[in-house]
């Protein structure tokens, strides 16, 4: 038994995750561009992120990203998306106690890199990772991420959380699928490959 722990991130084309859904959803250090996302959703995006969710079998969030997807999944209705997210098995990560009110929630308390550690260890399936840039370099640095799933849409923001930010864990990666929708936005996916390896051009 062992599950498959798979970052689904949003990026903007110089690497920004922040805020991608609207403004207030993430405005921390004074991030002015919240909301550079809904401008490029087209049915190629929805049919992406609807294979993702089907496949999911739970969700991984560090707290502030808890925090935010709680407040607004909830309200939706079971038809626009609902269904899927609030029935799903989430996990949220958190140094200290808290009470989680959203459906199907277990709270993981500890440090991160050891309980998702255990989490991986004692579920099967897909686990999504959902934004959390700080629990994203946690487990970067502890090797627990499988995969990457990066939709990159085609604006530069210049500022922000970056997915890769200075001090992210050196890692090969093998990349198994890539695709475009109408509206720009580029679909990669990688398997993590270990260490990187080094040459010369020759």
């Amino acid at each position: 038994m062992a599950s498959k722990l798979v970052v689904s991130t949003f990026l903007s084309l110089d690497g920004v995750m922040q805020g991608p859904g609207g403004r207030g959803e993430d405005d921390s250090n004074g991030f002015p561009h919240g909301g550079w996302l809904p401008p490029y959703v087209d049915e190629g995006f929805g049919r992406i992120m609807g294979e993702q969710i089907e496949r999911a079998d739970g969700m991984l969030l560090g707290r502030r990203s808890y925090d935010i997807l709680s407040s607004h999944w909830p309200n939706v209705p079971d038809e626009e998306g609902g269904a899927e997210i609030n029935g799903m098995a989430k996990y949220v990560t958190t140094r200290t106690p808290m009470t989680a009110e959203w459906r199907n929630t277990q709270v993981l308390v500890g440090e991160a890199a050891e309980t998702v550690a255990e989490l991986k260890k004692s579920t099967d399936g897909e686990i999504l990772v959902q934004g959390s840039s700080d629990l994203l370099r946690t487990l970067q640095r502890a090797e627990l991420i499988d995969e990457y799933r990066l939709l990159v849409f085609p604006v530069i923001l210049g500022e922000g959380k970056r997915l890769f930010a200075e001090g992210t864990a050196p890692a090969g990666l093998k990349l198994t699928g890539s695709t475009a929708t109408d509206a720009g936005v580029v679909y990669v996916t990688y398997e993590w490959a270990g260490k990187p390896s080094y040459g010369m051009v020759q």
